[in-house]
């Protein structure tokens, strides 16, 4: 197994960043540097958002996340939903049926239990709407001013239905780019309600299960390369992760990617890109373009990716580097590159 002698202490940057969560190139660093030389083994190198097994002939997948969004509840939804649409959605993305969570709780002492019983009933809802049952799980409490309310850790086990591999290494050049929805409702939710803001209109959290909209395009046939849901870093980072594993050049038109009224205000009001910001209920799809059309088609026929659209492309890289680059056509035609964030513009958020 390869070996990581991490030098310590870490330069101040990157524990700063750290202490706040990570994300962008600082969890890709955290990935590259330290937990895939440790855990090495190729379900693990794939770097999907679960692991694929094998087992008595059956293939499953596999995930786990924690969660430790503030606030606990928020408009749209709670930690608890929102740990079960999170694994729920990790499967998903695997081309696999969820079967079965796990979920492990953190809770601070002096917890009130009214805010306990709203989130693990919010757990319960969100599991029966995905149908898929919570059967097993751990409960730990800590001492006051350790846990911050509660924290969640949720695990999924799903059997693979997609009957081709689902990830960046299925991405081909001509493939085209497909987005469920409009994006940072999510974030800008999560923002509004720590900072007490309020918007022209309502602000709630995009947090849903997508096991629906993926199931509706493999039961049609639909060839799909890749999926990836636009969670912490947005759009814009899931882009960023794909091209750079495929070795490809994606190209997206800001003048089609769907950003409401809402959400575009309060992002230039606080100076947010909304590429960057955080999703719940919303997921990139590749598929060859042939099957553009008729994959918008069922897509917009289910509830949770009604506003799906065709944001852009995939090519072959222009120069002899082997890593991939995100760019984006402006509405006034200029190029600049997507890059993927050093770190989270607003933490906490899952």
């Amino acid at each position: 197994m390869p070996t990581f002698t991490c030098p310590l202490p870490l330069p101040t940057r990157e524990r700063i960043l750290l202490a706040h969560g990570g994300g962008g190139r600082l969890t890709n660093q955290l990935l590259e540097e330290i937990f895939l030389p440790a855990f090495a083994n190729t379900a693990l190198e794939a770097r999907h958002d679960g692991a694929l097994l094998s087992v008595g002939g059956a293939r499953l997948a596999m995930t786990t996340d924690s969660y430790v969004v503030q606030p606990l509840v928020f408009p749209g939804g709670t930690i608890g939903d929102l740990a079960v649409n999170g694994t729920v959605n990790d499967l998903a993305m695997c081309g696999a049926r969820p079967m079965a969570l796990s979920a492990g709780f953190i809770l601070e002492e002096g917890l009130a239990m009214d805010t306990l019983r709203q989130v693990v009933f919010s757990m319960r809802d969100a599991a029966m709407m995905a149908h898929v049952p919570i059967v097993t799980g751990d409960t730990k409490v800590v001492d006051k001013g350790k846990g911050d309310g509660i924290f969640i850790n949720t695990s999924g086990i799903g059997v693979v239905v997609a009957p081709g591999p689902i990830g960046p290494q299925s991405v081909r050049a001509g493939d085209v780019v497909l987005v469920s929805g409009d994006l940072g409702a999510h974030g800008i939710a999560i923002l509004s309600v720590r900072e007490g803001l309020q918007f022209e209109g309502p602000m709630l959290s995009d947090t849903a299960c997508l096991w629906p909209a993926v199931e509706a395009l493999l039961s049609a046939g639909i060839e799909i390369h890749c999926l990836r849901d636009l969670t912490r870093g947005g759009l814009s980072s899931a882009l960023n992760e794909i091209a750079s594993a495929a070795g490809l050049h994606i190209m997206v038109q800001e003048a089609l990617i769907p950003v409401s009224a809402v959400v575009r205000g309060a992002c230039e009001l606080l100076g947010l890109d909304p590429l960057y910001v955080a999703n719940e209920g919303r997921f990139a799809v590749f598929i060859a373009e042939k099957d553009a059309d008729r994959a918008l088609t069922i897509l917009r026929a289910q509830s949770v990716s009604a506003g799906a659209v065709q944001v852009g492309m995939v090519h072959e890289r222009k120069s002899d580097r082997s890593s991939g680059i995100v760019t984006l056509r402006s509405r006034i035609g200029g190029h600049r590159v997507l890059d993927m964030m050093s770190g989270e513009q607003l933490p906490r958020i899952c």
